[in-house]
């Protein structure tokens, strides 16, 4: 009986440990990854347990997209070739919840609103900026739950 208990409390923070690395980085976080060259933040991606997910290359950006141990954090590194200032990070999640912390720590750090629209699918962005920095949210398009995004830009 004691063996079954310490297995099943072992078990217990095992699964704690994944969920807990799979929840949403902070916006200081995803900002650090955003100063990380592509290799560097690769290795960042392994250290903490994400694998690698998809690689999308143009003339214009190099993309390399990794996702949490549970699959359901995404997170993606796109470096432009001509325009660095397009450099960003984008994470994206399934949750509403996780979407109003960031908003409010995107408010809370002082980020004014300075434009809405849609981005080329068809899902509505907002952007916010405080000085030279960039974050834009992507919401799930009408009548649909999910995903949830926010780009840091350079």
């Amino acid at each position: 009986m004691k063996k079954t208990l310490s297995l099943l409390t072992l078990l217990f923070f095992i699964v704690l440990g994944i969920q807990v690395s799979a929840q949403a980085f902070t916006l200081e976080k995803i900002a650090e990854f955003n100063k990380l060259g592509m290799p560097e933040f690769k290795n960042e991606m392994k250290k903490i347990n994400f694998s690698f997910n998809d690689k999308t290359e143009s003339s214009d950006f190099t993309l390399n997209e990794y996702e949490s141990p549970d699959h359901t954090f995404k997170i993606g590194k796109f470096v432009y070739t001509k325009d660095k200032s397009q450099d960003r990070i984008e994470c994206e999640f399934p949750e509403q919840r996780d979407y109003h912390k960031y908003l409010s720590a995107v408010l809370n750090a002082g980020y004014k609103e300075t434009g809405k629209g849609k981005i080329i699918t068809k899902e509505p962005y907002v952007d916010y900026q405080k000085g030279k920095q960039h974050i834009r949210f992507i919401l799930p398009k009408e009548n649909q739950n999910g995903p949830y995004s926010v780009l840091v830009f350079k």
